[in-house]
C-alpha cells in the first residue's frame, strides 16, 4: 500500500472536506459539504478500483446537492433506485453491498430527517463506510469515517446541550416567577 499514491491523496482531500462537513450545526452547510466530500470520495474509490463504493458516492453527491433544493419523496425514491441499480451492476458479493446500504440509509436521513435524528442515522452510515474503507485499504477513508464518527457524536451532544439550555427569555421568566 502506498501512502502517497494519487488514490490515497484524493482520499486525504475527502477526509478534510468530510470533517468540515460534520462540524456544521447548520443542516444546509452539512449537506453541501457532504455533497462535495462524496464527489471527491467517489473519485478516490474509483482510483482504488472499488466500483460499488465509487458509484454509491457519486450518487450520494448528487443526492446531497439535490437535498439542498428539495425534500421530495419522489427524488429520494429516485436516488434510492439509482443507488440500488448501481449496486446490482457493480456489487459482486456481500462486501460490495456495504457502501450501497450505507448510501441508501444516508438518502433516507438526508431527505426525510433533520437535526439529531438525521445525524444518528448518518452515524450508522459512518459505521458501514468504516467497514468498507478498512476492507478497501483506504487510509484517508478510514481516518475520515473515524473522525466523522467522533465529530458527529460531538455535534449531536452539542445540539442536545443547546436544546437543554434555557433561553434568556425563559431564564428571566423563571426568575420573575420565583420572586
Amino acid at each position: 500500500m502506498q501512502f502517497l499514491s494519487l488514490a490515497q491523496c484524493v482520499g486525504y482531500v475527502a477526509f478534510v472536506v468530510g470533517v468540515c462537513a460534520y462540524l456544521q450545526k447548520n443542516d444546509r452547510r452539512l449537506k453541501f459539504l457532504n455533497g462535495a466530500q462524496c464527489l471527491i470520495y467517489g473519485v478516490h474509490f474509483a482510483l482504488l478500483g472499488n466500483l460499488p463504493a465509487s458509484s454509491s458516492l457519486l450518487t450520494s453527491s448528487a443526492r446531497s446537492f439535490l437535498a439542498l433544493k428539495t425534500r421530495s419523496l419522489y427524488v429520494a425514491a429516485l436516488i434510492l433506485t439509482v443507488n440500488l441499480a448501481f449496486g446490482f451492476v457493480f456489487a459482486k458479493n456481500a462486501v460490495g453491498w456495504i457502501p450501497v446500504i450505507g448510501s441508501c440509509f444516508a438518502t433516507v436521513a438526508i431527505f426525510l430527517m433533520r437535526g439529531i435524528p438525521m445525524r444518528l442515522v448518518m452515524l450508522v452510515c459512518t459505521l458501514l463506510w468504516l467497514v468498507n474503507n478498512i476492507l478497501s485499504a483506504s487510509i484517508g477513508g478510514t481516518m475520515l469515517e473515524l473522525v466523522i464518527g467522533i465529530v458527529n457524536i460531538t455535534t449531536i451532544l452539542r445540539l442536545l446541550r443547546s436544546r437543554s439550555k434555557p433561553t434568556l427569555i425563559e431564564a428571566e421568566r423563571s426568575t420573575i416567577l420565583l420572586k
